[in-house]
């Protein structure tokens, strides 16, 4: 008998008159392409979106500041004039200044009754505080008032980044306008050195804080202290890192292959033809003969149970099975899809040969199955 090379064929197609086109095919068609669409639009979404990833890690960042940390302060103190306000900046290395004036400017308030700070300093990364008091003053005043409202109070570079949401200006908007006019104000920051890093690996250092504040009337042996308004600040050694990161393209085309490959799986006809109606791996072959259609089963082989050499046998043109042998122990029931009422499915079966000696249950069908 002849070698048919045919037998490789993996993807053996379902015959033409097997395939009849339906209202109900054409509804679950035109679904499983919505459906598909929808995947892909989803899919495509998340490639062009740019993800934001955190992480955490004990270093210090910015080793080229040289040991110092830019800072911006914008506060208005609306019942205090411009010449008694002054900024005083103080840390564990000895640095003690008392009225820093450089890049700072006073705005007078309410008809220079009070006074807006703008000012750009820079402190060291060790412990310390900076203060706006009337210490630099040349008379110090008897009842100065304190009330204010911080507008910004920043460290490091400005990021305005919508994908992140961190405490870069946690004291903006803070509001002290119905405190005690005579009492001092403590802002105690827990300072976090912040990295954002774009698509492109430019870096920006900048720094997130914490902060806790009190409100105090301060006295001594001498009497009642000045008022100031402390920012008492100390750095973390936990560095928060922003990276931006996109979907990589190779990912997005194996994702959207994979979602639409799952979804013409289950619902558009396989090369293994019923496979899954009923859950057996079905091969069909146009097998006709004597208007007969020749179906079997090669997702479970299985032996013969009376283990009989009892082959479906074919014609020499290989066109058709011929006669069908029964073993001894009776044939177990075919599939109930194949079957039940109207399936066509003619009650012969027998047992065949799928190469290498393995046994297949054949069953033969009429044409009305299609």
């Amino acid at each position: 008998m002849p070698f048919d090379f045919r037998r490789f064929d993996i993807y053996r197609k379902v015959p033409k008159d097997l395939t009849q086109p339906t209202y109900t095919g054409a509804i679950i068609s035109i679904c499983c392409c919505l459906f598909i669409l929808f995947l892909f639009l989803s899919e495509l979404t998340g490639f062009i979106t740019t993800e934001v990833v955190n992480e955490l890690y004990v270093d210090d960042p910015d080793k080229d500041s040289g040991g110092k940390i830019d800072v911006s302060l914008n506060i208005s103190l609306p019942n205090l004039h411009c010449e008694l306000v002054g900024l005083d900046i103080q840390d564990e290395m000895g640095r003690h200044e008392v009225g820093h004036i450089d890049n700072s400017m006073k705005i007078p308030l309410n008809n220079g009754a009070g006074c807006r700070f703008e000012g750009q300093f820079s402190i060291n990364k060790v412990p310390g505080n900076f203060h706006v008091s009337t210490h630099s003053a040349t008379a110090q005043p008897q009842n100065p008032d304190m009330t204010h409202v911080i507008h910004k109070l920043s460290f490091g570079d400005t990021l305005q980044v919508q994908n992140v949401h961190g405490a870069f200006n946690a004291l903006g908007g803070a509001d002290r306008l119905t405190s005690n006019p005579l009492a001092s104000h403590d802002y105690i920051l827990k300072i976090v050195p912040t990295v954002y890093e774009d698509k492109s690996g430019k870096q920006r250092y900048s720094y997130q804080y914490t902060v806790a504040n009190k409100e105090y009337v301060a006295y001594s042996h001498t009497g009642r202290i000045i008022p100031a308004i402390w920012f008492r600040y100390d750095l973390s050694p936990i560095t928060v890192k922003y990276t931006e990161r996109r979907q990589p393209l190779y990912r997005f085309i194996t994702t959207v292959c994979i979602s639409q490959d799952s979804v013409t799986e289950k619902t558009a006809p396989r090369p293994a033809g019923l496979r899954d109606l009923c859950h057996y791996r079905w091969d069909l072959h146009c097998c006709r003969h004597s208007g007969l259609l020749y179906l079997h089963s090669l997702g479970g082989l299985e032996e013969d149970p009376a283990g009989q050499d009892a082959l479906t046998t074919r014609q020499p043109n290989g066109r058709g099975p011929r006669e069908t042998a029964s073993p001894a122990s009776g044939p177990p029931s075919p599939p109930a899809l194949l079957s039940g009422p109207g399936s066509g499915c003619i009650p012969k079966w027998g047992w065949g040969e799928a190469g290498g000696g393995s046994r297949f249950r054949s069953y033969l069908f009429s044409p009305s199955l299609i």
